[in-house]
């Protein structure tokens, strides 16, 4: 079984593997959120990194050992090991931060100091709309930032064009720094669209597409690595080539991987 969409911490497992792995105790697990900006989800308790989760999202808690938590995420069933500490009680959500970042304020004035920064995805519940801010049980967001849950964005192309330039970091999940399947994720999770969190699983979701059908939105994979087409013979991508997101002709990104030992195209694929 692939460990990072199996919920069993080794010793505990989610109630739906009962049957099929041998665990000490089986679980239907606690709903917790995110209540740190960013998150590592590590392989084992303080572990490497595989991804990372956001503000406000919710995970479903499996088993607890020596202040780490075992989780599974809702957005993509993704399991892994958390630090305790960025687990807050379950509560419900409005809206999700739709700039690269936002901010936290104590009050609902600009010159405030910040409290904390919220990156792109990240959940938060409006109790009150006043102004230019809204409040939240933490403080206050301006609402331009925000987009509500029910209303998604429609064209992935568009996010992906807002991280251009950001940063390439392996495993991760915001504009503070993110990989090729984070980047992908994010913009189609924006768009209502489900979408695993790894290359891999993105690769094996949604439908095959022809070379020549391909279109914007869809995906190119090769081996480890995912880029959205952004128009005809064009992706972006976040990639350890330049460490950014970048724009490029997908004839060139073919040539350039396939002379650097990374291998043919695999998949293209299309989400919806």
């Amino acid at each position: 079984m692939d460990r990072r969409s199996t919920p069993f911490s080794g010793r505990v497992a989610h109630r739906s593997l009962q049957g099929m792995v041998e665990a000490e105790s089986y679980t239907d697990g606690t709903p917790a959120r995110i209540a740190r900006p960013l998150a590592d989800l590590n392989r084992s308790p303080g572990g490497a990194r595989d991804r990372q989760v956001i503000w406000g999202e919710r995970v479903r808690v499996i088993d607890r050992r020596d202040g780490h938590a075992y989780v599974m995420a809702d957005k993509d069933g993704y399991c892994g090991w958390i630090a305790e500490g960025a687990l807050g009680p379950d509560h419900p959500v409005t809206h999700r931060v739709g700039s690269l970042f936002s901010q936290l304020y104590p009050e609902p004035r600009v010159q405030a100091r910040e409290t904390m920064h919220l990156p792109f995805g990240a959940q938060v519940q409006v109790l009150s709309v006043g102004g230019k801010f809204v409040e939240t049980p933490q403080g206050f967001v301006p609402l331009a930032h925000l987009r509500p849950l029910n209303d998604p964005e429609d064209d992935p192309v568009a996010v992906v064009e807002r991280f251009l330039g950001v940063p390439y970091l392996w495993g991760c999940n915001s504009a503070a720094g993110l990989d090729c399947s984070g980047l992908v994720q994010a913009a189609m999770v924006a768009c209502a669209i489900p979408c695993p969190g790894d290359s891999d699983q993105q690769a094996a979701a949604g439908e095959d597409v022809a070379e020549r059908d391909l279109a914007p939105g869809d995906l190119v994979f090769w081996k480890g690595h995912v880029a959205m087409i952004s128009a005809p013979d064009e992706i972006i991508h976040a990639t350890a080539a330049f460490m950014a997101v970048v724009r490029e002709p997908l004839h060139t990104a073919v040539s350039r991987i396939l002379a650097q030992g990374g291998g043919p195209v695999t998949h293209r694929r299309r989400l919806r």
